[in-house]
């Protein structure tokens, strides 16, 4: 197509949209009115949460932010010392090295232990009818009350000295001298902990499943596909999307690690600082040591790395999360 003919094309649409235009018929006020009331009404609605969201979550970060490059203990006014707090961090504390690494070790192996086991469970759940309705339930209870404090301490009597974990190993000839005062047993008993929660994470696996086509397998199976074969090539891409969901959940919460911890090693972060977890240790710096402005820091240093993972992972999701109807 040449200049002058796309040119008059341009023209040509021009003049259309002004006669579109022109031969629209104007806006009825009552509509405009009665749309400006649905306006009006949606923000009112909306007014709530945005107070609270501005007053509960973005003012208090913005003032944490604040206090981050401060030295404040609560009793006096903040004193502001700029990157202080974060160069202390990386070049002038140990413990919050500790603290970093063996939070990073927690989440990198207890999240993939935790999703293979709700995965794992979830396929055999999707396979059975009878008695389904009670064994999800049955998987899914102590996910509602894992995160509990007395869960916690029941926890900690299970995998103490002489308590019924100990004692049964024993009778194997296993003496391990309790979990929870040993340095090389502690952080696995955390992790175990953690993954025995993994009722919600896998009802929503379960859910997913439920969706697969039967005909997909049924295919496979024509093909010759053995088991591993169609889990591979057929549950894993389909589910993709709820992996990937629930793999940015784990993580997230991976990292909020605290109660368990707290009661665990009654507040010290004990043994030798090995359930020292990153939030544990914010809170020591700032409840304990009134380092309020220290503990800030540590806080947004989190919610950086937290940050920086969910980025990781949504920037790599199109090399592996297959959603419907996607060409690729």
């Amino acid at each position: 197509m040449t200049t002058t003919s796309t040119r008059t094309v341009v023209t040509a649409a021009a003049r259309g949209r002004r006669r579109s235009r022109a031969a629209a018929p104007p806006a009825r006020p009552g509509l405009k009115r009665k749309t400006l009331r649905e306006t009006l009404a949606g923000y009112a609605f909306l007014l709530p949460w945005l107070v609270g969201f501005l007053g509960l979550t973005v003012g208090p970060m913005a003032y944490s932010l604040y206090l981050s490059f401060t030295s404040y203990n609560l009793f006096t006014d903040p004193r502001w010392i700029g990157l202080g707090n974060y160069v202390r961090m990386f070049t002038d504390d140990p413990q919050f090295v500790q603290s970093a690494t063996i939070t990073l070790v927690y989440v990198i192996v207890g999240t993939p232990v935790k999703l293979a086991a709700a995965l794992a469970v979830a396929m055999l759940l999707n396979y059975r009818d009878g008695g389904a309705t009670f064994f999800r339930s049955a998987f899914y209870a102590p996910s509602l009350i894992g995160a509990s404090v007395s869960v916690a301490i029941v926890w900690r009597a299970m995998f103490n000295t002489d308590g019924p974990v100990d004692t049964t190993l024993s009778l194997f000839g296993i003496e391990l001298g309790g979990w929870v005062g040993n340095v090389d047993l502690v952080v696995p008993m955390m992790i175990l902990l953690a993954v025995w929660q993994f009722g919600g994470t896998m009802v929503i696996f379960l859910a997913g499943l439920k969706q697969v086509p039967k005909e997909l397998y049924e295919a496979a199976e024509v093909d010759g596909a053995g088991p591993f074969r169609r889990f591979r090539a057929v549950t894993v891409p389909m589910l993709s999307p709820v992996i990937f969901f629930n793999l940015l959940l784990e993580l997230i919460g991976a990292f909020q690690v605290f109660a368990s911890a707290y009661i665990i090693s009654n507040g010290s972060g004990g043994p030798a600082g090995m359930t020292n977890f990153i939030t544990l240790y914010l809170y020591k710096r700032g409840f304990s040591d009134g380092q309020f402005g220290y503990a800030a820091a540590i806080a947004w240093i989190v919610l950086v790395a937290v940050g920086v993972l969910a980025f990781v992972l949504f920037r790599t999701q199109r090399s592996w999360v297959h959603y419907a109807g996607e060409d690729r």
